[in-house]
């Protein structure tokens, strides 16, 4: 019963400071405001050229972190493509959103792009502001899917997935990166599976990138396999670090890795095989 006595007590006691332990914690609290840098604005391009297709580039500008969530755009940019036989195009403003990849875009170019592995384009993006953008970039070689293959688990009913397999040949020399995207049935879906690799332990060697169990039997699907160059692949993994360090407070700030000078962006030619499958049983 002692020790019961002493417990009884103290809990009285704690009951009887925890007002005055609670007012003196109030002197403590004190409101700041944090005032965020911010330096003047710049150009921001995005800009993925493909064979065969008329040049569609976006170009808007830089905002403050807190600034309301909408596409800056910049109405008075002049956007000049250089092509790979050295004539300057000069590319129109007309904003749209394209209809296969459901992107938007602000200039759009009057002729289908010519574009072969190892040819380098020019893009040059200024406005009245005096800002000036520049970039370079030259079309990776086209690597073949050699093979796509899937396999079903061996459930029944809505439990019965397959998982598929996409295989293709490196090659030689260290620098190269691949990015593989799995869409079902149409392309302007969000795909089903999306992720980069590089060759640095694959180098020169036969390469299968696989999925989940995602997918059922019948299912429609588009297997694109981009071969990307270093600057692309920089730029696309910075763009998830900087997206991982926004969502997470305790992760390290992380910026973009442009492919571009005098602004940020990214300004590159898609190399892409891609390969449509049913999945049969």
């Amino acid at each position: 019963m002692r020790y019961f006595r002493h417990r009884r007590v103290a809990g009285l006691l704690l009951s009887m400071l925890a007002p005055t332990l609670l007012d003196g914690c109030g002197s403590l609290q004190q409101d700041i405001d944090v005032v965020l840098p911010f330096g003047p604005s710049q150009l921001v391009v995005e800009a993925y050229l493909e064979p065969n297709a008329l040049p569609r580039i976006t170009v808007s500008e830089t905002q403050p972190y807190l600034a309301p969530v909408e596409l800056p755009i910049v109405t008075d940019a002049t956007v000049v493509l250089t092509r790979a036989n050295g004539i300057h195009d000069t590319l129109f403003y007309a904003p749209d959103i394209d209809r296969v990849t459901r992107k938007a875009y602000t200039h759009i170019g009057r002729r289908r792009l010519t574009a072969r592995p190892g040819d380098t384009f020019g893009l040059e993006v200024y406005d009245t502001q005096g800002r000036r953008l520049t970039g370079t970039t030259t079309m990776p070689a086209a690597v073949p899917i050699q093979k796509v293959e899937w396999r079903f688990n061996n459930e029944t009913g809505e439990q019965r997935k397959a998982y598929v397999l996409t295989t293709f040949q490196d090659a030689a020399g260290i620098g190269d990166a691949y990015r593989l995207m799995v869409h079902r049935r149409f392309l302007t879906r969000d795909p089903e599976v999306e992720y980069t690799v590089q060759d640095r332990l694959t180098d020169g060697q036969s390469i299968t990138l696989g999925t989940s169990y995602d997918f059922n039997p019948n299912d429609t699907l588009i297997v694109s396999l981009f071969h990307l160059d270093t600057p692309y692949y920089n730029f696309l993994q910075s763009v998830q670090d900087a997206r991982s360090a926004n969502n997470n407070p305790f992760a390290q700030p992380s910026g973009v890795k442009s492919t571009v000078t005098g602004g940020v962006g990214i300004f590159t030619v898609l190399s892409v095989q891609r390969q449509n499958i049913i999945l049969r049983e």
